[in-house]
């Protein structure tokens, strides 16, 4: 599989290198050029189908990729049309990704079996195409019902792991049935990880700052280590699974705070961040410690499944608008507590803006009037 892997990322980087070169040869920067000018000659703009027939040849030319599935090798070409399409034209809403990176050896981690037959996990042991049977540690078993479709292979810092996709068609969509008065509004933070409209608090527990010392400690003795080496190598992986680790750790953290709002909220309101521009200030170790974009899109996911909905409301003036009357009371960031001159409420700054989050979420077009939700958050 690591060899795989390897002549994977070639091809990769090989479809990558020709879609480049054809987008620097045909593009113009200008909008206007002489009428005497001489033009080299247009290439065939190579889309996924050309680049898929020319996976043919390759296996002919060079044996060992015959060793290959056919099938993973094609969604590499999949793989690139839309990393380059991201990049030319955006997504569905129009946002536009960076320029796509040719992988370096170690960055290509992943490859993807289209098709699996549906028994092809027999005990502890999963029936992978061209590799054959693989020792398996199932997470939990397949429920009856369901047909495997895809497996994703990815190699992590403490071994191999296999994503399968499941299909059942007689499973009914979640239905929202919701009720409006069980609605909260959640304002993240890092003094408390978020604080609820209803004045409950989560603390924050910062893994990476907790992990920041053996970490040092790891990597002073990497810069010891020659580079290339095998100690150096095992050094490496040694920090890659502490990486890992505070990386589980998060998420599992995450579950655990969903689960327990879903428990008591049909609707939970949030701010909508911009976490790049935030992660620029001189907040940024801390605020890539806290992981808000991770926390809300685990959120998303988790109120699909559970047949809830999550709402984001712009952030703006939420910290210095009084939830009591509405007069605006500027604060800075050292300013904790929220003390309103015209009404007299005094409250926790975080408290404050949760309460102004659900007031805004109130009126979102997701929540009607009679209470119910017309709208569920997408599927993950």
């Amino acid at each position: 599989m690591t060899r795989w892997l390897d002549m994977l990322r070639a091809q990769y980087n090989w479809l990558l290198a020709e879609r480049f070169d054809w987008w620097e040869m045909n593009r113009c920067s200008f909008n206007a050029c002489p009428l005497i000018c001489s033009l080299a000659p247009l290439k065939d703009n190579p889309d996924y189908y050309s680049q898929k027939a020319s996976l043919v040849p390759l296996k002919r030319e060079r044996l060992w990729y015959k060793e290959l599935y056919s099938q993973v090798l094609q969604e590499v070409a999949k793989q690139v049309k839309q990393a380059f399409e991201r990049f030319i034209k955006g997504d569905k809403n129009g946002k536009r990704s960076g320029k796509p990176r040719f992988k370096r050896a170690g960055r290509y981690r992943t490859f993807t079996f289209p098709q699996m037959k549906s028994n092809c996990i027999d005990g502890s042991r999963i029936a992978l195409p061209k590799i054959g049977q693989v020792k398996l540690i199932l997470h939990r078993p397949i429920p009856d019902g369901f047909t495997i479709k895809t497996a994703k292979v990815t190699r992590k810092a403490d071994g191999w792991y296999v994503s399968l996709l499941l299909e059942n068609k007689t499973v009914p969509l979640p239905t929202p049935d919701v009720d409006r008065a069980k609605s909260v509004g959640i304002d993240v933070g890092l003094k408390d990880f978020l604080v609820t409209s209803d004045g409950e608090s989560v603390s924050i527990p910062q893994f990476f700052r907790r992990s920041q010392l053996k970490l040092a400690k790891l990597q002073r003795q990497l810069s010891r280590h020659k580079k290339g080496s095998n100690r150096w190598r095992k050094q490496v992986n040694r920090i890659a699974k502490l990486h890992l680790k505070i990386s589980r750790q998060r998420r599992d953290f995450f579950s655990k705070v969903w689960h327990w709002l879903f428990l008591k909220y049909d609707v939970v309101a949030h701010e909508k961040l911009n976490i790049k521009g935030l992660a620029r200030t001189r907040l940024a170790k801390s605020i890539a410690d806290a992981a808000w974009g991770t926390f809300l899109e685990i959120g998303s996911f988790k109120a699909a499944k559970a047949g809830k909905t999550t709402i984001a409301e712009n952030p703006r003036g939420t910290s210095i608008d009084c939830s009591g009357c509405g007069e605006r009371v500027p604060k800075t960031l050292a300013d904790r507590v929220h003390s309103c001159p015209s009404c007299g409420l005094t409250i926790c700054r975080d408290h404050n803006a949760a309460i102004n989050i659900l007031n805004r979420a109130v009126g979102h077009q997701a929540l009607n009037l009679s209470g119910n939700v017309s709208a569920v958050a997408g599927s993950h």
